[in-house]
């Protein structure tokens, strides 16, 4: 086996344009190292709807430059097969801001300030070149969003953003999407791989040096002329604002838009104010996760903004964070955040649908539904909030929003943060906080109480030997509460397609459970709905949920064997 293995390292090592992973790569075969090499050629990795995303090193079972050759290869492969390589112009799907017509084939190509970005993005740019398309780079690290804003601005058949959003320092991605500024879903994962898979050797693939285009500050430039869509024109601008980059790249476009936009200039986090790869200050660089905020809420101590607000490193999500009753400042969760903005774009008198993924608040149904507007669950994942016919807002609970769809039809950092000032801002004019809005919810359509279940794990059999208990022995009740319905969404639901998740019914709670598509986690999505009658119940109605919320991810750790 261990030759079999250093045969296998040895044709990837004669491959390698990378001189960096050659040399990692030329030390495990000398060493014989058969556990790491095992590990990096026990197969590869996987193209699916979030595209890659993995540890950075040699072999075929990390992020590295022949694994993105390859992916890129297939990229192009499968827009050729398409027709979408050919001459003659394709209406761009411009916006205020300018646009216009690009020639048939142009596939734009972003990236993030994290290692080997850069360098996967200049490969991608040579494989479209070279099989006949044509390729155009964003002139340096910028926010996800600005990169699917410039696939329908620029009329693009396709775009790449190399990024692994709020992963470890370690890792990097490739997310692609296609024409309509949307990501991926099946089948095209699907026929992407089987055409990355066809890839024999990197000596097939040309990657000429020259040929792409470098853009200017033009796109970015419409990015933010666009900014303008998601604000009401002459709504107060007065929110004083503690703001993180989390050491990626939203900085400069959020202080650009806000300066636009005639906000005060946030006051940073100058510990993660610019890009770094290393994350220093953060063990994962997720505002999500624990201590990841403690920086930004220090600097909120000591100049008392209106709100904290926070970007992951590529700047499609958006944190934020306010001061307490008692004083002390806390993350709003994903799904506060949510309904807030879903909230404040009612009283816009917005028409359209909201949208929401299955893993996150029911309470967006209600407010859609007083408001006599549209609601659709999907799956979990931009890709699929993105297509609802007759999209207005989409949002998950994972600090995604999806705010001006006509510009971005993602998750957009900048976007949301915009959106959160405007309604802090009209909530300080009226004397009102965002926790009186919360509470005034709360009032019309119940408590509605999320909290997560999330178990990372090293050994990827912990995931699917805890699925498979759950569905062999399903709960019958958590917290005390009967489990009504229990379904098992591989066999997909009348609203949705199949998926690999388990989801439960209780009285008056419900349980998601699925294995993570970009991370080695477990996750189990929890919700409660306590009734509130008056003002004076809401304290007695949080706590209540409160314990009904530790009860249930107790009990369920231990139907899971997590």
């Amino acid at each position: 086996m261990t030759q079999d293995l250093i045969a296998r390292a040895q044709a990837w090592l004669a491959e390698d344009p990378d001189s960096e992973t050659r040399e990692e790569l030329a030390k495990l075969i000398e060493s014989a190292d058969a556990e790491e090499l095992a590990a990096r050629f026990s197969g590869t990795l996987q193209f699916g709807t979030a595209g890659l995303r993995g540890e950075l090193g040699a072999g075929p079972m990390r992020m590295n430059r022949s694994v993105v050759i390859r992916a890129a290869a297939g990229l192009a492969a499968y827009l050729k097969a398409k027709g979408q390589d050919r001459e003659g112009e394709r209406e761009a799907l411009s916006v205020e801001g300018g646009g216009g017509r690009r020639a048939g084939g142009l596939v734009v190509i972003g990236y993030d300030a994290r290692y080997k970005s850069a360098d996967f993005a200049r490969d991608t740019a040579a494989v479209m070149v070279g099989a006949g398309l044509k390729a155009a780079v964003l002139p340096r690290p910028l926010p996800t969003p600005v990169l699917a804003y410039a696939i329908r601005h620029l009329g693009a058949v396709a775009g790449v953003e190399v990024t692994a959003s709020h992963n470890p320092p370690r890792d990097n991605g490739y997310k692609v999407y296609l024409g309509d500024g949307s990501q991926i879903v099946p089948p095209a994962d699907a026929e992407i791989a089987a055409e990355i898979d066809a890839v024999a050797s990197l000596h097939d693939v040309p990657r000429p040096e020259s040929g792409w285009e470098v853009l200017g500050d033009e796109v970015l430039d419409a990015y933010l002329a666009r900014t303008d869509a998601v604000l009401t024109p002459g709504s107060p601008r007065t929110a004083n604002v503690v703001y993180t980059a989390m050491h990626g790249v939203g900085k400069d476009v959020l202080l650009a838009a806000f300066a636009r936009a005639g906000f005060p200039e946030p006051v940073l986090v100058a510990e993660q104010a610019e890009p770094d790869p290393a994350f220093p200050t953060v063990a994962f660089p997720n505002p999500e996760e624990p201590g990841a905020m403690d920086l930004a809420f220090a600097t909120a101590r000591r100049t008392n903004p209106d709100i904290v607000i926070a970007n992951d490193p590529d700047a499609d999500r958006c944190a934020a964070a306010v001061k307490d009753r008692d004083g002390e400042w806390r993350m709003l969760r994903g799904d506060e955040v949510g309904a807030l903005l879903a909230a404040h774009l009612v009283t816009k008198g917005v028409s359209g649908v909201f949208a929401e993924s299955i893993v996150s608040s029911s309470l967006l149904g209600r407010i859609a539904e007083a408001a006599g507007l549209g609601y659709e669950e999907t799956l979990t994942g931009f890709k699929w909030i993105a297509r609802v016919d007759g999209l207005r807002y989409g949002y998950e609970e994972a600090l995604g929003y999806c705010v001006d769809p006509e510009g971005v039809r993602d998750k957009d950092g900048i976007t949301a943060a915009l959106l959160v000032a405007e309604l802090a801002s009209v909530l300080k004019e009226q004397g009102r906080t965002v926790l009186d809005l919360l509470d005034e919810l709360a009032l019309a359509h119940g408590l509605h109480a999320t909290d997560q279940l999330s178990v990372r794990v090293e050994d990827l059999t912990v995931i699917s030997d805890a699925m498979a208990r759950l569905r062999e022995q399903p709960p019958t009740a958590l917290a005390g509460l009967a489990v009504t319905k229990a379904e098992d969404l591989t066999e997909g639901t009348e609203q949705l397609p199949p998926t690999d998740g388990l989801r439960y019914y209780l009285e008056g709670a419900r349980v998601i459970v699925r294995p993570s598509g970009t991370e080695p986690k477990l996750k189990c999505y929890l919700e409660v709905v306590v009734p509130v009658g008056s003002a004076d119940e809401l304290d007695a109605a949080r706590a209540k949920a409160a314990e009904l919320l530790t009860g249930i991810k107790k009990d369920l750790a231990a139907a899971a064997g997590i």
